[in-house]
């Protein structure tokens, strides 16, 4: 801010000149007080002058509801939501969201540096602020091919071209590597040694964690037990309570905070996909699920305010009160969080623009010699390794299963609910390709696949039998990117995915749309999970137990070690 820019707040503080904004009658939140209290707000060129009587250009009477800071989301991959980030930003910021910290390593993982630069100019001029952390695991793990490294060289040269823009380093998924002392592990937590570095610990405890913590890692979102939480909150760790689309940690966790704690906690999403978005929103679901398990309003509202804006040194945001930014959410109560209006920088959103001018990325599909012997099994004994399905949770269990054999071939069994898996190299066409089977997924006939799949988002294909899943793929790569739903050799439905092969370039209303499609589809196929899309995106993370698929093949997460599909 220039001497000129402040001199004249200052003026306007005092009163010698006019607000731009006044918002009067409002109970407002104080998320730094933590108190309610009926007063008046007045803003000048986008920033929060001062309480009480003011002359201002425009005058809203709040009739008595409540005004609370623009709400911070800081933990989400924006990926997850399919849209793409201007999108992204028009539909949170109608929730109450005017700043979000994203870990880009959705896309980086695909792409690299040139997806996240592609993220960051995308979203330099919207009123939403997005900012980023650096990708700490591109490639997530040795045990998958990805399309990208992301090495020290890279994070150096993307924090110096956009040095305001990254706030962290971020979660650092490869615990292994941390406490087993990986030199290029320590060379990038080395390089993020002054900037605050995210964690991402599942089940880590006692002295492994202790090294964990002492290496970087400052934060977790993977808590999902409340004993987890505790251990992690007393050797020192910002505890993201996790409330998304595919996982749901609130419950669990929410009794941890109490009136000496509360400072080391923050909600956040991590996933959240659109029809959940549509259906029931964003932080401000988050903060309904809060209140209703007996959490305090205002404590709940600190949460996605006042705590994430310390937590990550953003400056001027978190609260309403003199010098900080006008984003400002207004209520019609404290209960279920309706929202009546949403200011950012002092402006309402039907005044904002949230256009796009920047070109995404171009065509990130690269597959080799795909054909219907691409997902034949060789039978080498009778029983497999098989990945089970967990309801409700991304982890998974290994289940000892007897395929059919046919023709010296291993072939799915619905009436056991066991179905083939396949994971396909996309990004450099090396051919590479892991087979495997899944328990659990629950449908009968057809196949399903998609190009987002954790992390590395190769293309991940189930079905029951060789054809479909050849015709799922194929309507995959045509499209550069997609998830896709087949059956009897024909595609049933089938939602475009071109940037990256991870967002679409549609509306929100078309992406929800082309969902409920793809989820009818599934249902008549015979699944019964909600969102199966998404439990097959997260069948290829290696980072996650117990056990799943690359495309170089089934991966033991508790050994950290590839294993062979047949047992006997």
């Amino acid at each position: 801010m220039s001497s000129s820019q402040k001199i004249k707040l200052i003026q306007a503080a005092k009163g010698k000149i006019s607000a731009d904004l006044l918002i009067a009658n409002v109970n407002l939140i104080n998320t730094i007080s933590g108190k309610i209290h009926l007063t008046d707000v007045a803003v000048k060129d986008g920033t929060v002058i001062g309480f009480g009587k003011y002359q201002a250009e425009k005058i809203i009477d709040g009739q008595g509801a409540y005004l609370s800071p623009g709400f911070i989301e800081s933990h989400i991959h924006i990926e997850s939501t399919l849209l793409a980030p201007h999108v992204f930003a028009r539909t949170v910021a109608s929730k109450g969201t005017t700043a979000v910290v994203c870990d880009p390593h959705e896309i980086a993982n695909v792409l690299g540096s040139t997806g996240i630069e592609y993220f960051v100019k995308s979203t330099a001029h919207l009123p939403v602020a997005i900012y980023f952390t650096l990708p700490s695991c591109v490639p997530a793990t040795h045990l998958e091919n990805a399309g990208a490294a992301l090495g020290v060289k890279e994070m150096k040269y993307l924090l110096e071209k956009f040095p305001y823009r990254f706030k962290g380093l971020g979660e650092m998924m490869n615990f292994p590597g941390v406490i087993n002392g990986d030199p290029e592990v320590l060379a990038k937590l080395e390089f993020a040694e002054n900037l605050i570095i995210d964690g991402h610990a599942p089940g880590l405890t006692g002295k492994d964690l202790n090294a964990y913590i002492l290496a970087g890692p400052k934060s977790d979102h993977e808590c999902v037990h409340y004993d987890q939480a505790k251990e992690k909150l007393e050797k020192g760790m910002h505890i993201m309570i996790r409330q998304g689309t595919s996982e749901h940690n609130m419950e669990e966790l929410i009794p941890l905070v109490n009136d000496h704690n509360w400072p080391n906690f923050s909600l956040v999403s991590d996933d959240r996909h659109p029809e959940d978005l549509v259906r029931s929103g964003h932080l401000d679901d988050n903060l309904r699920r809060a209140v209703s398990l007996n959490m305090d309003p205002v404590r709940a509202i600190q949460l996605v305010t006042i705590n994430p804006a310390r937590y990550f040194g953003l400056k001027r945001r978190g609260a309403i009160a003199p010098g900080y930014q006008a984003d400002m959410v207004l209520l019609e109560n404290i209960d279920d969080f309706k929202i009546r209006k949403v200011f950012i920088q002092g402006k309402e959103l039907d005044e904002l623009s949230f256009n796009e001018e920047i070109a995404p990325p171009g065509n990130s599909m690269h597959i080799r010699n795909l054909s219907e012997k691409s997902f034949e099994i060789t039978a080498q004994g009778k029983k497999v390794r098989a990945i089970e399905v967990v309801p409700g949770q991304i982890v998974t269990k290994t289940a000892i299963v007897s395929p059919k054999l046919v023709n010296g071939l291993a072939q799915a069994d619905p009436d056991i609910g066991l179905v083939k898996l396949t994971v396909m190299e996309r990004h450099r066409a090396t051919g590479n390709v892991g087979l495997g089977f899944v328990l659990g997924l629950g449908f009968k006939n057809g196949a399903i696949a998609a190009t987002v799949a954790h992390d590395s988002h190769n293309l991940i294909i189930a079905g029951t039998n060789d054809h479909d899943m050849f015709t799922a793929a194929m309507e995959a790569q045509k499209m550069g990117g997609a998830m896709v739903a087949v059956q009897g050799g024909k595609v049933l439905t089938a939602l475009p995915l071109p940037i990256a092969g991870l967002m679409s370039n549609k509306s929100l209303e078309e992406v929800v749309d082309g969902m409920n499609e793809l989820n009818n589809a599934c249902r008549h196929m015979g699944f019964k999970h909600e969102n199966p899309f998404m439990i097959l995106s997260f069948l290829a993370l290696p980072v996650i137990p117990e056990l799943k698929l690359t495309d170089k093949g089934l991966v033991d997460v508790n050994k950290f070690e590839i294993v062979d599909l047949w047992v006997e």
